[in-house]
């Protein structure tokens, strides 16, 4: 299946996030750890690339942490850094710290002229990379919604999150047209594309034949000698009344093993 996700409130998103984008001194930008080259969104990148970028890969705990090691030198540069870690445990000093050097110049400026400057940041990111859930962390507060889906966050919002630091959060948003097919599946292995709209069935040869590519090991402890998805279909027992194998359960139920790191520790790139 072809896979083209771009609902009217992204493109309202892309359109505020350039408004903002005139008020910002630094962008945020979250990927998730399980597809970090996947997950950049190219229309995000060019109209935040004149600004400081702090790249937060995150959901380490459910990837491949030593394939994520590989990939981080294309994150860092001039007015470039990245952060590594699960949004629902770390320490909003070290995002503070990493923003504060990224905006070192400001803050010098004005502390010459005796006054304290205060850093506005934007966050963006996919759907469903983790990016409210780093809001409110920031926040130590619920402010922003969340939930283990795309497309929750429809409208943009700042927020004060103390130590002279303000956030935009911002809709997770994809780009119209996605050319690269693997990409765009990618996407919705880990969630980032709207369930509602993909046949799993028809997904996943494609992605079943990635994972043992890559992580043979992790499918075999997983899913035995199974090589084909009537073979999963049986070994959990997904059985429509009549007999008639459940292969939309079955597949279901792999992507759900993969979401939810029952597979083990996964990196798609």
């Amino acid at each position: 299946m072809k896979i083209n996700w771009f609902p009217g409130h992204m493109h309202k998103a892309l359109k505020e996030i350039e408004q903002e984008l005139k008020k910002v001194d630094v962008v945020i930008y979250v990927l998730d750890a399980r597809i970090p080259l996947s997950s950049v969104n190219p229309q995000l990148s060019k109209i935040t690339e004149n600004k400081p970028v702090l790249y937060v890969v995150n959901k380490i705990d459910l990837a491949d942490e030593e394939r994520v090691k590989e990939l981080l030198g294309q994150f860092r540069g001039e007015n470039r850094d990245y952060i590594v870690f699960n949004s629902t445990a770390f320490k909003s000093e070290l995002v503070f710290d990493k923003l504060k050097k990224l905006c070192s110049k400001k803050i010098e400026k004005y502390k010459a002229k005796g006054i304290k400057a205060t850093i506005r940041a934007m966050v963006v990111g996919i759907p469903n990379c983790g990016k409210s859930t780093l809001v409110n962390n920031l926040c130590k507060k619920a402010k922003a919604l969340t939930g283990n889906k795309a497309g929750i966050t429809k409208r943009g919002q700042w927020l004060s999150v103390g130590d002279g630091i303000e956030i935009f959060d911002t809709p997770g948003t994809l780009y119209p047209n996605i050319e690269d097919q693997l990409v765009a599946k990618k996407l919705a292995y880990v969630g980032s594309v709207r369930d509602e709209i993909l046949d799993f069935v028809s997904l996943f040869d494609e992605f079943f034949a990635l994972l043992n590519e890559k992580y043979s090991n992790l499918v075999e402890n997983r899913y035995k000698d199974c090589k084909t998805l009537e073979d999963i279909a049986k070994l959990r027992h997904f059985i429509k009344a009549g007999g008639e194998l459940d292969l939309e359960k079955a597949a279901y139920a792999v992507f759900d093993d993969f979401r939810k790191n029952r597979i083990g520790k996964i990196t798609l790139d």
